[in-house]
């Protein structure tokens, strides 16, 4: 489909097609058939005129009541064929978008919920309005609109076996509509495009707010919210009236142009019937050929808008599709081990240029511990998200079992890998289903996940226990218990790296000494820990420290080393903030049992 896709000559060319163009291009076939049919169509669409001149010529000149029936019976069966190709070209169109929809759908989401977790702007009601924007583009007349306007050139052609004026005539009409057409593109695509962008830009601010409502709410931020999404949604309406007006005083134009031309040959069939050379029949032909001629036109102007919608729409798609497919199209790799190693890693959050990562260098073995300390926006959670694989280092290599990780596929690495944000993010589903990764619930699993976090007992005394619903309209869980369930998920099943942000910030006293042998525990498994923590009490089971500050590593090392070294630098700012919590961490004891659980492990 030319409006869409470029015609694909060699293999390479094909493996560079993002998802959307090699749904398309497989229904190379369907669109071929498409335009076959609308071909035939257009042939068909001259009948009407020479029926019309036919009963002018012949009929009433012979008055025969036999070729009368003759011609209303065979015109009767023309439009019977007319429409039945019609209805299935409509049912082509209709297998064609449900084909890209049930292609499309699936991956849309992935690739959106990805660039959302790498923090960069994506908008999923608009993605989603994108493909159902381009499902009923390939359904309806704005595509048969795109498809008819070629085919313009038979009903000159006919004009030009009656009589070359009436053809010239035909021309100089379609391609001063044509004209108006192509300008109408010029002066109203950018705005609509503008206008696009702007409304997506209102909805994602709108959606983002009404996470907060309750705190904008108690505040009275409700004023200050609303005059921000304001001012994108006037932005939007600026561009979407600049767009219309533009779009509209063309299709005025053309609606002008389009009224006076069958007039003006109807008057040029007149004169050359005094002339003599045509007939009166002809006269009419020429009449109804103009207005065959520009219609396709015409129609494909009063389109344009949905027409443009739907090129935005694809061009959206299509960027985002083709970046999530060479993000994911990976080789399966072996399951890891757990062997961490960053290298001279400098990281900048995506779409921005601003350092906030720079000069980490470490490595853990299977069944190590690392603390992350360091002050507010040192970049203790940038450096999560880097490692993790979130967000790509600008320079410098993260790697898990000696393969980089950006190499990694997440779906494949994920179950091997645990995260606990600094923020609980339960999803609207039981609290099994959410230890559980919304994956189907395996009970034994389950169970041990939560045994291993601690939080069995606790979530025995909810109202439904495992089957306890969260959500906006479900059970309300207190800070502390939502972080124990968001750890019990990151224990869930067997993962060799546990990545935690503050997983203590919340914790009380008791949780927190459950939350120390659970770490001691996954040690003793082999499994890598990496948390970051404002507490000293957590730091005692960590075996080396990484101290971070103003977004560089500063220091790293055994616990024991680092404290000595902090020791000798009483002047350091840094030393200043870390030295009280390594002297807490030696004088902190183990919680009875845990020293000797975790020697027996």
């Amino acid at each position: 489909m030319s409006l869409f896709t470029p015609p694909i000559d060699t293999k390479a060319d094909q493996a560079e097609l993002s998802p959307l163009r090699k749904a398309l291009q497989e229904c190379k076939t369907a669109f071929s058939l498409m335009a076959f049919i609308t071909f035939v169509t257009n042939i068909l669409g001259i009948v009407p005129t020479l029926y019309m001149m036919n009963m002018y010529d012949r009929v009433l000149s012979s008055k025969s009541g036999v070729t009368l029936i003759s011609l209303m019976v065979l015109v009767i069966g023309v439009y019977l064929f007319w429409s039945a190709l019609e209805w299935i070209r409509n049912r082509i169109m209709i297998r064609i978008s449900l084909r890209i929809d049930w292609d499309l759908a699936a991956k849309a989401f992935d690739a959106s919920f990805r660039r959302n977790a790498g923090r960069r702007k994506v908008n999923i009601q608009q993605v989603m309005g994108d493909l159902l924007t381009l499902r009923q583009f390939l359904t309806g007349r704005s595509l048969i609109a795109v498809v008819d306007a070629p085919f313009s050139i038979i009903y000159i052609i006919v004009g030009g076996l009656i009589h070359p004026l009436l053809a010239a005539f035909s021309f100089a009409s379609t391609f001063i509509v044509g004209v108006i057409a192509v300008m109408n593109r010029k002066v109203a695509t950018p705005a609509l495009r503008a206008a696009n962008e702007a409304s997506g830009e209102a909805t994602r601010l709108a959606a983002q707010s009404l996470r907060y409502a309750e705190t904008a709410t108690a505040m009275g931020m409700l004023p200050a919210i609303r005059n921000r999404w304001h001012e994108k949604h006037r932005w939007f309406l600026q561009h979407q009236v600049n767009g219309s007006e533009a779009s509209g005083l063309m299709g005025w134009v053309g609606g002008v142009v389009s009224k006076m031309m069958p007039s003006i040959q109807m008057a040029l069939g007149i004169f050359l019937a005094i002339q003599g050379v045509i007939t009166g029949g002809m006269v009419i032909a020429a009449t109804f050929l103009v207005s065959r001629s520009v219609g396709p036109i015409k129609s494909l102007i009063s389109n344009w808008k949905d027409v443009v919608n739907a090129r935005l729409a694809f061009e959206r798609l299509d960027q985002l599709l083709l970046e999530d497919e060479k993000r994911e199209q990976r080789m399966s790799l072996p399951a890891p081990t757990g062997r961490l190693a960053l290298s001279e890693v400098q990281a900048c959050p995506p779409e921005s240029k601003q350092v906030v990562l720079n000069h980490v260098d470490f490595s853990l073995e299977p069944g190590e511990a690392l603390a992350v300390i360091g002050p507010n926006a040192a970049g203790k959670s940038s450096m999560l998200k880097v490692l993790l694989g979130l967000w790509k280092p600008s320079s410098g290599s993260v790697r898990l079992d000696g393969v980089e990780m950006s190499d990694w596929n997440h779906d494949e690495l994920g179950p091997h890998l645990g995260y606990v944000p600094q923020e609980a993010d339960l999803f609207e589903a039981t609290i099994a289903e959410n230890i559980a990764r919304l994956n189907v619930v395996d009970s034994e699993k389950v169970v041990a996940a939560a045994k291993a976090a601690g939080v069995h007992e606790v979530i025995l005394g909810f109202p439904e226990g495992y089957d306890t619903f969260l959500g906006d309209a479900g059970f309300a869980l207190s800070g502390g218990q939502a972080q124990r369930v968001c750890i019990a998920r990151a224990l869930y099943g067997d993962p060799k790296l546990v990545v935690l942000d503050e997983p203590n910030a919340k914790l009380d006293e008791s949780a927190e000494t459950e939350l120390m042998m659970t770490l001691r525990d996954l040690k003793a498994k082999g499994v890598t820990v990496v948390f970051t923590t404002h507490r000293p009490r957590l730091l005692a089971v960590a075996d080396y420290l990484l101290v971070l500050k103003a977004s560089e590593q500063v220091g790293f090392g055994p616990i024991k080393e680092m404290l000595a070294k902090l020791n000798t630098q009483k002047k350091d700012p840094v030393a200043a903030d870390v030295k009280p919590k390594l002297q807490a961490v030696s004088e902190t004891k183990p919680a009875p049992g845990a020293q000797e659980q975790g020697a027996s492990k």
